[in-house]
């Protein structure tokens, strides 16, 4: 390949954009008006504009993006994630316009786009399921029959769902049909498909993602796990690798596990088997992302393994560069999610100019960004700004050194996550590594936060009386 569109925008088109020039390929960048002047577009090789400030006019218009790809005789196309990574349609029509895919095939992004269907084509690899159903269900009756049968309580789970849409957790029989109401409807409104399953509901889980890569040989491999069980909404906020809650039987079991689910879809490329962790170490296959996952930068750091470079080489048709028996895992990585929300405002979008903007840097210190001092913070995007990633010898380093780097960064003009995580990272359920799924029901508060700076700020106070005190005593001693 000597040219590669990337197909988003923000940091990740930058962070994929960078291992295209190491590569010594040239890139493309594809903006919106609202996105003119985003470093991406800036360190493109080119840069087209392909609509307006919406991404359904812009970043969702997969035509116009093949339009400028064979206009600038690109080879490959990378999605990045969100848009259209995960489109089967957009993925099928890039290779019919003879253009690398550089991403899975359209039959594992279909299959696993599908709850259901993932269900289906891994039911028989002999992989640890939730208990619950394999079929889209409106009945209520039948319904509360599975429930009665399964335990209560149940979770019910749009099929074609994500980031919690279409999610209902019922601990009782009398709320069970209006919960599959408010299911369905909200999986129509969110992604077009009203189908719902029932599964047991795990009360305790902790979330633990394994990376694959497969190649067009057959060959498949995983990159150990990542841990994300500190999440807001059902989506995370907070990542990390390794997990503190695997030993080393259970860590193979789920690679393992996580191979069989790549080779179940004939999947090729990076992707991400996700699952469940109970209380007595059961794990159970909840899912697969079939595109480059936000967290990725923690597995790059304790594998040394850069995955957008690993994506370009499967798609150039190249076989797998590592076996399973080479890998293995060299230090800690913590990655915090950086929004434009306020953690003090049950983090509603924070819209503004970053009229101060300035990111740590150092050893040990990575972060994947988007946006540069003056910029406004688009209304129409998801609002993160970067990801700030630590990497130590051990955990406690790493978390010491993202302490540091949250009180390094610097940013006025919107208001943003970093509060919430030093709250998060100094917090002692996440330091022992005694959490789960519900850290943040559980522990974090608006108020809780405002306590804590409150703490910070009349500690900070007295330390500069103490200081002022001192300083004056000594300006008050006799010359000699």
């Amino acid at each position: 390949m000597k040219k590669i569109l990337v197909a988003n925008r923000g940091e990740i088109a930058l962070r994929v954009m960078k291992t295209i020039q190491k590569m010594g390929i040239k890139s493309v960048a594809v903006y919106s008006e609202a996105d003119r002047n985003a470093p991406h577009v800036k360190f493109a090789d080119e840069a087209v504009c392909i609509g307006k400030a919406a991404s359904s006019q812009s970043y969702l218009r997969g035509d116009k993006i093949i339009e400028v790809a064979q206009e600038l005789e690109v080879d490959g196309i990378h999605p990045g994630y969100g848009f259209l990574s995960e489109n089967a349609e957009f993925a099928e029509a890039v290779e019919k316009a003879g253009i690398t895919w550089i991403g899975p095939g359209s039959k594992a992004i279909r299959i696993m786009g599908s709850k259901l269907a993932a269900k289906d084509a891994v039911k028989d690899y002999d992989i640890p399921m939730v208990p619950g159903i394999d079929e889209a269900i409106t009945d209520v009756e039948k319904a509360k029959k599975i429930a009665d049968k399964i335990g209560y309580p149940i979770l019910i789970k749009a099929s074609a769902g994500g980031g919690g849409k279409g999610m209902r957790i019922v601990e009782r029989d009398k709320d069970l049909g209006d919960q599959m109401k408010r299911a369905i409807s909200e999986a129509e409104s969110a992604f077009g498909d009203g189908s719902v399953f029932i599964e047991k509901y795990v009360t305790s889980p902790r979330h633990i993602e394994i990376q694959v890569l497969a190649d067009t040989h057959g060959n498949i491999i995983h990159l150990f796990e990542r841990e994300c069980s500190v999440q807001r909404r059902h989506q995370k906020v907070v990542e990390e690798a390794p997990s503190v809650v695997l030993d080393s039987k259970i860590r193979k079991q789920m690679g393992k596990a996580a191979v069989k689910v790549a080779r179940a879809c004939d999947y090729v490329g990076a992707g991400t088997v996700e699952f469940l962790f109970d209380e007595k170490k059961n794990f159970y296959f909840l899912e697969m992302n079939t595109r480059l996952q936000v967290e990725h930068p923690v597995t790059e750091l304790i594998t040394g393994i850069d995955l957008v470079e690993e994506q370009i080489r499967i798609a150039r048709g190249e076989k797998l560069q590592y076996h399973q028996e080479d890998l293995s895992i060299k230090g800690h990585a913590l990655e915090l999610r950086v929004y434009a929300e306020d953690p003090m405002e049950d983090f509603m979008p924070s819209v503004g100019t970053l009229e101060r903007y300035r990111m740590p840097s150092g050893s040990g210190i990575r972060v994947d960004n988007g946006f540069e001092e003056g910029m406004a913070v688009p209304i129409y995007y998801d609002p993160m700004l970067s990801k700030l990633i630590t990497y130590g010898k051990t955990r406690e380093e790493a978390i010491q050194l993202m302490l540091k780097a949250i009180s390094e960064y610097e940013v006025k003009g919107v208001s943003t996550t970093l509060p919430f995580g030093k709250f998060v990272f100094e917090h002692e359920a996440f330091r022992s590594g005694n959490f789960d799924t519900h850290f943040v029901k559980n522990y974090y508060s608006a108020e809780k936060l405002q306590e804590e700076i409150r703490e910070e700020a009349r500690m900070a106070a007295l330390l500069a009386l103490k200081q002022y005190i001192s300083d004056k005593k000594q300006l008050r001693l006799p010359l000699t």
